[in-house]
Protein backbone atom coordinates (compact mmCIF):
# COMPACT_ATOMS: atom_id res chain seq x y z
CA UNK A 1 0.00 0.00 0.00
CA UNK A 2 1.06 3.17 -0.77
CA UNK A 3 -0.27 5.19 2.06
CA UNK A 4 -2.74 5.05 4.82
CA UNK A 5 -6.61 6.72 5.73
CA UNK A 6 -9.21 6.32 8.02
CA UNK A 7 -11.57 3.17 6.07
CA UNK A 8 -14.61 6.46 6.50
CA UNK A 9 -12.98 8.05 4.01
CA UNK A 10 -11.81 5.36 1.26
CA UNK A 11 -13.18 5.12 -2.14
CA UNK A 12 -13.59 1.52 -4.02
CA UNK A 13 -14.24 1.57 -7.61
CA UNK A 14 -15.37 -1.86 -9.46
CA UNK A 15 -15.41 -1.90 -13.24
CA UNK A 16 -16.62 -5.08 -15.19
CA UNK A 17 -15.58 -4.81 -18.31
CA UNK A 18 -16.75 -7.21 -21.37
CA UNK A 19 -14.78 -7.26 -24.56
CA UNK A 20 -16.23 -6.89 -27.73
CA UNK A 21 -15.67 -9.83 -29.73
CA UNK A 22 -11.96 -10.17 -31.24
CA UNK A 23 -11.15 -7.65 -28.86
CA UNK A 24 -9.91 -9.66 -25.56
CA UNK A 25 -6.35 -9.45 -26.34
CA UNK A 26 -6.36 -5.74 -26.96
CA UNK A 27 -8.61 -4.87 -24.01
CA UNK A 28 -6.55 -6.87 -21.60
CA UNK A 29 -3.14 -5.14 -23.14
CA UNK A 30 -5.11 -1.78 -22.31
CA UNK A 31 -5.80 -3.27 -18.66
CA UNK A 32 -2.57 -4.31 -18.12
CA UNK A 33 -0.86 -0.84 -19.18
CA UNK A 34 -2.91 1.01 -16.01
CA UNK A 35 -1.09 -0.97 -13.75
CA UNK A 36 1.93 0.21 -13.21
CA UNK A 37 0.96 4.00 -13.32
CA UNK A 38 -1.81 3.47 -11.58
CA UNK A 39 -0.56 2.39 -8.55
CA UNK A 40 2.36 4.47 -8.07
CA UNK A 41 -0.79 7.27 -7.83
CA UNK A 42 0.03 8.99 -4.57
CA UNK A 43 -3.44 8.24 -3.40
CA UNK A 44 -3.74 4.40 -4.66
CA UNK A 45 -3.93 1.62 -2.44
CA UNK A 46 -4.97 -0.89 -4.55
CA UNK A 47 -5.14 -1.58 -8.45
CA UNK A 48 -5.64 -5.22 -9.37
CA UNK A 49 -7.55 -6.73 -12.58
CA UNK A 50 -9.26 -10.00 -12.34
CA UNK A 51 -10.47 -12.39 -14.78
CA UNK A 52 -13.79 -14.17 -14.97
CA UNK A 53 -12.52 -18.03 -15.58
CA UNK A 54 -15.92 -19.01 -17.09
CA UNK A 55 -15.59 -15.93 -19.81
CA UNK A 56 -12.39 -15.29 -20.32
CA UNK A 57 -13.11 -11.98 -22.04
CA UNK A 58 -14.43 -10.41 -18.83
CA UNK A 59 -11.87 -8.79 -16.80
CA UNK A 60 -13.00 -7.05 -13.07
CA UNK A 61 -11.38 -4.18 -11.82
CA UNK A 62 -11.03 -3.58 -8.12
CA UNK A 63 -9.77 -0.09 -7.47
CA UNK A 64 -8.85 1.26 -3.81
CA UNK A 65 -8.29 5.39 -3.32
CA UNK A 66 -7.88 6.57 0.31
CA UNK A 67 -10.07 9.25 -0.25
CA UNK A 68 -12.79 11.38 -3.16
CA UNK A 69 -9.63 13.72 -3.96
CA UNK A 70 -7.56 10.40 -4.78
CA UNK A 71 -10.16 9.38 -7.21
CA UNK A 72 -10.28 12.48 -8.54
CA UNK A 73 -6.57 13.18 -9.15
CA UNK A 74 -7.14 8.85 -10.78
CA UNK A 75 -9.41 9.87 -13.16
CA UNK A 76 -7.41 13.42 -13.99
CA UNK A 77 -4.26 12.00 -15.28
CA UNK A 78 -3.09 11.04 -18.86
CA UNK A 79 -2.97 7.64 -18.33
CA UNK A 80 -6.66 7.30 -17.64
CA UNK A 81 -7.45 9.50 -20.34
CA UNK A 82 -5.79 7.42 -22.52
CA UNK A 83 -7.99 4.41 -21.32
CA UNK A 84 -10.89 6.13 -21.61
CA UNK A 85 -9.82 6.92 -25.35
CA UNK A 86 -9.73 3.60 -25.92
CA UNK A 87 -11.59 1.66 -23.69
CA UNK A 88 -15.01 2.12 -25.42
CA UNK A 89 -14.19 0.54 -28.41
CA UNK A 90 -13.30 -2.19 -27.04
CA UNK A 91 -15.74 -3.20 -23.86
CA UNK A 92 -18.97 -2.59 -23.05
CA UNK A 93 -17.97 -1.36 -19.47
CA UNK A 94 -20.06 -0.68 -16.00
CA UNK A 95 -18.31 0.82 -13.27
CA UNK A 96 -19.25 1.35 -9.24
CA UNK A 97 -17.89 3.73 -7.08
CA UNK A 98 -19.03 2.77 -3.05
CA UNK A 99 -17.98 3.55 0.02
CA UNK A 100 -17.44 1.69 3.41
CA UNK A 101 -20.25 0.19 4.84
CA UNK A 102 -19.10 -2.36 7.08
CA UNK A 103 -15.81 -3.51 5.96
CA UNK A 104 -13.44 -5.84 7.93
CA UNK A 105 -10.96 -4.67 9.49
CA UNK A 106 -12.67 -1.22 10.14
CA UNK A 107 -12.76 0.74 13.56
Amino acid sequence: MNQTAPTTSRRKIQAVLTARPGSEGALGELLRGMVAPSRAEPGNLRWDIWRDPEQPGRFVLDELYVDADAVAAHRASAHFAHYLSLVGGLAERQAHLVVPFDVAGDG
